[in-house]
């Protein structure tokens, strides 16, 4: 007997103008016009995570239809990767052309949540354009790489409020990916990848040709 053939769902892609029209295509700085361009994406079952080249990061909250915005203090430069994560608080990181790392603890409505925004940064390490973030499945740990090859391991303490970072790893160019699972970090670079085990601190190249 023929198996009977699952239904065909029919889906439309189409631009998410409830998204788009809540971001200003340009901003005012004193006498000048600035156009605002939209630089990194990052989405989950409950925000759409959008950074842009003023520096300010707009976040869309899925079930209230809802967009709040974050920025760094100080100059304004572009945001150049957005990594959102929901554990038991929600958390976003972003990274700018400069190397500024900075986390958001978000702000939840549910009960035991977390009730006020707070802001970790990874002080002083990335002096150059931040290419790739990565979470721990539980937002303990946060990796950062930029492209310039440098690898930072941050360590955060959500209860105490605390962010301790240090250098983990320097490849000899830019750092395009990373994933982080079982103690397993995964680094693309423009040469090569590799398998960073964090506890031994050993590297496991995944091939034995460089990339052309």
């Amino acid at each position: 007997m023929a198996s009977v053939a699952s239904p065909v769902i029919f889906k439309e892609f189409c631009p998410l103008y409830y998204l788009l029209n809540a971001i200003p295509t340009k901003i005012q700085k004193g006498f000048r016009s600035i156009v605002v361009y939209l630089t990194a994406l990052d989405t989950n079952g409950d925000y759409i995570a959008v950074g842009s080249s003023i520096g300010m990061l707009y976040l869309y909250c899925r079930h209230i239809n809802q967009m709040k915005k974050y920025n760094f203090e100080g100059r304004c430069e572009s945001i150049t990767f957005v990594k959102l994560l929901s554990c038991f608080d929600d958390l976003v990181a972003v990274g700018t052309a400069s190397g500024r790392v900075a986390v958001f603890q978000l702000v939840s409505s549910l009960p035991g949540r977390n009730k006020q925004l707070r802001r970790f940064d990874v002080a002083g390490i990335h002096k150059s354009s931040i290419t790739a973030l990565a979470w721990s499945p539980n937002g303990m740990k946060l990796f950062s790489g930029d492209d310039k090859g440098k690898i930072v391991y941050s360590a955060l303490d959500l209860d105490q409020g605390i962010c301790n970072s240090s250098l983990v790893l320097e490849e000899p160019s830019s750092i395009v990916q990373l994933d982080y699972s079982q103690k397993v970090l995964l680094v693309s670079t423009l040469q090569r990848t590799l398998l960073f085990y964090t506890e031994e601190k050993s590297v496991n190249q995944v091939g034995t040709q460089p990339r052309k």
